[in-house]
């Protein structure tokens, strides 16, 4: 269960460096997403490893997004 309190941060680069962290895992998603159902991709790659490479960048997305949400104050 998600503690909101780990939220609350302090600093200013803490709550700059969680927006980052937001931004970046937003731009992986939306990649790969953009990626698996982008037909017309302007250089030569076969859809099987178009959707690989996609499904990739969610997981790495999804990866990202649980290690921003449980990283401890230190």
């Amino acid at each position: 269960m998600l503690n909101f309190n780990t939220f609350k941060q302090k600093s200013p680069q803490q709550r700059f460096l969680f927006i980052l962290g937001l931004v970046m895992f937003a731009m992986y998603l939306a990649l790969g997403v953009y990626l698996i159902f982008w037909k017309d991709i302007p250089f030569d790659i076969k859809p099987t490893y178009r959707i690989m490479f996609g499904g990739l960048l969610i997981v790495y997305a999804g990866i990202r997004f649980y290690r921003l949400i449980n990283q401890k104050d230190n």
